[in-house]
C-alpha cells in the first residue's frame, strides 16, 4: 500500500512566541513536526507494517523543513519530499502545491494532521482532498484499513462517529489516534544519508496566488484578574452573580 503523509513544521509547543514590528520572531525557536502530523506519520508506519508498501512524507517550506522531514525518515518513512513555497504562500497555495505533487502518483491513502498548532486553520487537508476529488474524513481516533476500504472512528465534538470510505482517501489524525514512536539511533543515522527530493512550484506547474492576506500580527495581552470569593455557598453564589453583572457584564 502506497501511503502519503502531508507534513508541516511548526513551533515547539513549549516555545515562547515573540512578536516584534508585526513579525513573529522564529530565528532562535525550536521547530518540530506539527504534533498532529506526527500522529499521521506514525499511523502511516503502522499501516505499512501491517500490510506492506511504502510511506512518503511531503512538506511545503524552506530549508529548515528538512529537519522535520529527516525526523520522519528517522521514524521509518521511506521517502521525503520538500516543495519550495512562493512568497506569501497561504493554505490555498500550499494545498495546490501538495495536490499537484500527488495527482500523478498512485497513493492508496493520504494522511495528515487534523490541524496545525500554529494557525489552527485546518484548511490544507480539506482543500487538498477537494482539489483531487477524493473522500476526506477528519479527526480520526482509530483507523482500520481492509483492502480498498478504510473504516475511521472520528472525534465528533466529544462523541465518536464511525465512517467507512473507499480508497484512495484522505484522513486527518486527531490526538489519541496513536503514540508516535521515538526514532532509533540506526534510524537517525540512516535518515542522515537519505536524500530529500526538492521541487519548486515551476516543477509542479503551479501558479496560484494567495487568497488571504495577514493584516496585522500582535502579541496577546494578559489582563485577566482573579477574584477569591469567600463566605458560605449561598453568599458566594450571590457575590458571583453580582460580579458577573457589574464587572464582567455578561448577565
Amino acid at each position: 500500500m502506497e501511503i502519503l503523509v502531508l507534513l508541516k513544521q511548526t513551533f515547539d509547543t513549549e516555545a515562547k512566541v515573540t512578536v516584534e514590528d508585526g513579525r513573529v520572531l522564529d530565528d532562535d525557536v525550536t521547530l518540530v513536526i506539527n504534533p498532529y502530523d506526527e500522529y499521521a506519520v506514525e499511523e502511516g508506519l503502522k499501516i505499512r507494517e501491517a500490510v506492506g508498501g511504502s510511506v512518503t512524507v511531503v512538506s511545503v517550506g524552506d530549508a529548515r523543513v528538512d529537519e522535520a522531514l529527516r525526523r520522519a525518515l528517522a521514524m521509518g518513512a521511506d521517502e521525503a519530499v520538500r516543495i519550495e513555497p512562493p512568497a506569501g504562500a497561504d493554505e490555498v497555495v500550499v494545498a495546490n502545491l501538495l495536490a499537484a505533487y500527488a495527482k500523478d502518483k498512485q497513493f492508496d491513502i493520504v494522511l495528515g494532521g487534523n490541524v496545525s498548532v500554529d494557525t489552527g486553520a485546518g484548511q490544507t487537508a480539506l482543500r487538498f482532498a477537494e482539489i483531487l476529488g477524493i473522500p476526506h474524513v477528519a479527526a480520526a481516533l482509530k483507523l482500520e484499513v481492509a483492502g480498498s476500504t478504510a473504516t475511521v472512528h472520528r472525534d465528533a465534538e466529544g462523541d465518536t462517529e464511525v465512517v467507512e470510505v473507499p480508497l484512495p482517501a484522505l484522513i486527518t489524525a486527531q490526538q489519541g489516534l496513536n503514540e508516535p514512536r521515538y526514532p532509533s539511533v540506526p534510524g537517525i543515522m540512516k535518515a542522515k544519508r537519505k536524500k530529500i527530493a526538492l521541487l519548486t512550484p515551476a516543477d509542479l506547474g503551479v501558479a496560484v496566488s494567495p487568497q488571504t492576506q495577514v493584516i496585522e500580527i500582535f502579541q496577546a495581552e494578559q489582563n485577566r484578574r482573579n477574584t477569591l470569593i469567600k463566605g458560605s455557598a449561598a453568599e458566594q453564589a450571590k457575590q458571583l452573580v453580582q460580579l458577573l453583572r457589574s464587572e464582567a457584564k455578561v448577565i
